[in-house]
């Protein structure tokens, strides 16, 4: 469909009359409202289909409504080929000829045997492995075709290199969280190497799991602090986290201050914070039990798990279970370990909830 402008019908079905008419090669229409802002109308298609060299249309819109409406109008004279990724069974099921399809650049094989089982009447083959590779088409058509698709191959070995300007490889269409999400879908497709990453949550006694953040266990047993851990949620989504609280005039307090003034490396701690300019009280510091290896690892810790164990903080606070004198005389650290495959970003903040609070009533007997 014609760009920018938007011209009448008339004149949409007049660019791809004259072009027909000016060559001898087969012509496939194409509509991709999404990116045009306009559908190419479907009376515009049913006139156009008696033009001997336009064989084909390409749907890109996803609206199986149009699709339909296409199929019964001019179906019986060109082939509708799908381009939306997430709905080719529907449109094979529907009629449609077969489909165009950018991640077909990157799982051929699971297309030509969703083709082979609608041909052959097996549907529930073709819906099994349409759902196998249903989260890579939605981000594939969602989050920036060619942009995700270009990262996708690339992750695959397939170096197709970065996008063209102005697309970016990654921000925009295309963040961290949804790269890592590609990386994951082409693992349990085979197509890339499982990476590594087991989730190793700190084991032994409660009190010697402080150390590498100067805090011994006989520091810690000497000024009485108070202890508490908590773990919630399964698989990826699963997470720990280890509380000390006590005075700020004490070793927990000299603690807090080292962590802020020398950070360790790749697990820089973090102050806890409601909202922006907020922070809770007791004053507490978030420390990764594991490595932040990239940016999305990061943005799990510094996000969905911050503003988490605030929130627990502040209902236990409210609660009573947090002493109110603590609010000013103690300080709080917290050694969270967060999977490297973490995703779901309100899965893990309803984990870090519950093992926050946990971790809160156990330390302070609530």
């Amino acid at each position: 469909t014609p760009y920018f402008l938007h011209p009448s019908d008339k004149g949409v079905y007049q660019h791809f009359y004259e072009i027909a008419k000016a060559v001898d090669i087969p012509i496939i229409l194409y509509n991709i409202p999404q990116v045009v802002d306009r559908y190419l109308p479907r009376q515009v298609i049913e006139d156009l289909a008696d033009i001997p060299n336009v064989v084909g249309l390409k749907d890109s819109s996803g609206n199986l409504a149009y699709l339909m409406e296409v199929l019964e109008f001019a179906g019986d004279r060109i082939a509708l080929l799908v381009g939306h990724d997430e709905v080719v069974l529907p449109a094979l099921a529907a009629g449609a000829s077969g489909m165009i399809l950018a991640s077909a650049q990157v799982f051929p094989e699971i297309w030509q045997r969703v083709y082979q089982a609608v041909g052959e009447g097996d549907l529930a083959t073709a819906r099994k492995l349409q759902r196998s590779v249903q989260k890579l088409a939605r981000i594939f058509c969602r989050h920036g075709g060619a942009v995700a698709v270009k990262a996708a191959l690339n992750m695959m070995g397939v170096k197709v290199g970065r996008p063209r300007r102005p697309l970016k490889a990654v921000g925009g269409a295309l963040i961290h969280e949804t790269r890592a999400e590609i990386q994951l879908e082409l693992e349990k497709l085979g197509k890339v190497q499982v990476a590594s990453g087991e989730w190793r949550a700190p084991t032994g006694a409660l009190e010697e799991r402080f150390d590498d953040i100067g805090l011994s266990a006989e520091a810690i047993r000497a000024a009485g602090l108070r202890l508490g851990s908590g773990s919630a949620g399964e698989g990826t989504e699963r997470v720990q986290l280890d509380l000390v609280a006590g005075p700020k005039d004490g070793p927990l307090g000299e603690a807090y201050a080292y962590q802020l003034t020398y950070p360790l490396h790749r697990r820089e701690a973090l102050t806890t914070i409601l909202e922006p300019n907020l922070t809770v009280r007791p004053a507490t510091l978030i420390v990764p039990a594991l490595e932040q290896r990239n940016l999305r690892q990061a943005n799990m810790i510094y996000g969905p798990t911050q503003s988490a164990v605030a929130k627990a903080i502040v209902d236990n606070l409210e609660a009573g279970v947090i002493p109110q004198e603590a609010m000013e005389q103690e300080v709080m650290i917290v050694k969270a370990t967060v999977h490297p495959k973490a995703l779901d970003r309100h899965a893990l903040y309803r984990n870090v909830y519950r093992a926050m609070d946990e971790a809160i009533k156990g330390a302070f007997g609530g």
